[in-house]
């Protein structure tokens, strides 16, 4: 552990609050939409999870750090998220298979981080007064300066980002002779996701966000998947183009998350942004088909809308949120196609959703009758 004072970095928000903390990870300035995360483990899938691309994270567990980090806790090959604010970042960790500490990791990382700051307070400000914008500093000291950095951060609303976090070049996991071939369209994708499909049985060609259709059809695909990212899904026009035309294919087509707003768009469903998002381990959802409820893992800023849902004649409520009532899962009338709002690959848990997963495998089984 370092001998040497903590550098002192400021915290500032866009309705004028200033938390001061001490710097941690890379040392400069970061600017993103403020959100928090309640889960009690998981930080590195957190931090490396595309959907959160654009985004400063509170950390809600008093202590993040402390079983350092491993290569094998990672959702991308990067750490996604713009910056990290926490009551206690460690640098000291006891795990045995770690491979270093979270202050090296950042640091390679070039993610800025603030410790010391009141989480609990900082959690309730944004409960009560909604997502804003934020900037976090341990270079800039003057406040004034930081405020006239932080306007100019664009809102998340109305941002799409998925692009700049997809895969660059097409890529394949699994066994090339399987008998179920799943065709991924990368808008932020998870790489526990793809293992999900894989460790099924399927061999997944996972392709870049604005891939034309022909493309992604000429893989001969059993079945689609519409993944998760970041940013704002009424701002993916391409997208929604895509999903409708894929959706027409009558093949099984399965969506997480941002791929859940995208097939509610693509039927006509409006989006929303919510006032503070569903971040964390620990969401409630009812299954409404069979009545069973499950702990769910989240993270989305919007919401598709509920009113339009209930008035839509061709789609199925699947699942509700039993926190706020919001949407979590549909399914299209007369269409093999699903999805939910919320995680099922839910690393590291809990995995009362994984079902999901054999369930689009199980459609994918029927409609080849393999």
């Amino acid at each position: 552990m370092s001998n040497t004072p903590a550098k002192q970095a400021i915290l500032l928000l866009a309705d004028g609050s200033v938390y001061y903390g001490k710097a941690f990870g890379a040392n400069g300035t970061t600017t993103g939409e403020l959100c928090f995360n309640t889960g009690m483990t998981g930080y590195q899938e957190v931090f490396t999870d595309p959907s959160y691309y654009g985004q400063v994270v509170i950390m809600n567990n008093v202590h993040v750090g402390n079983y350092g980090v491993k290569d094998g806790d990672t959702e991308s090959s990067s750490v996604k998220v713009r910056g990290i604010i926490a009551r206690n970042l460690e640098e000291q960790f006891s795990r045995r298979l770690a491979n270093g500490s979270l202050d090296e990791y950042l640091k390679a990382n070039n993610i800025v981080a603030i410790e010391g700051v009141d989480t609990r307070e900082l959690v309730t400000r944004v409960r009560t007064e909604g997502a804003m914008n934020c900037i976090i500093s341990s270079e800039v000291t003057d406040v004034a300066e930081l405020k006239k950095m932080l306007a100019e951060v664009p809102s998340m609303d109305g941002l799409e980002l998925a692009s700049l976090v997809s895969t660059e070049a097409a890529y394949e996991m699994g066994d090339p002779n399987s008998e179920i071939r799943i065709a991924v369209m990368d808008y932020g994708v998870k790489q526990n996701i793809l293992q999900c499909m894989v460790d099924r049985g399927a061999y997944v060609r996972v392709h870049p966000a604005k891939t034309p259709v022909e493309t992604v059809k000429a893989f001969n695909a059993d079945g689609y998947f519409i993944s998760n990212g970041p940013g704002d899904p009424a701002a993916m026009p391409y997208a929604i183009d895509t999903v409708k035309q894929l959706v027409n294919e009558e093949k099984p087509v399965f969506g997480i998350c941002l791929g859940h707003q995208l097939l509610a768009l693509a039927h006509d469903i409006p989006t929303f942004k919510m006032h503070h998002g569903h971040r964390g381990l620990n969401h409630p959802v009812k299954n409404l088909v069979t009545g069973k409820c499950e702990i769910t893992t989240q993270n989305h800023g919007f919401g598709v809308d509920p009113e339009a849902v209930k008035k839509a004649s061709h789609i199925e409520i699947t699942h509700q949120n039993l926190n706020d009532n919001s949407i979590e899962g549909i399914r299209i009338k007369g269409k093999p196609a699903f999805s939910v709002q919320y995680h099922p690959e839910s690393t590291p848990g809990p995995h009362d959703s994984r079902y999901l997963f054999d369930d689009f495998i199980g459609m994918i089984r029927e409609s080849k009758k393999v």
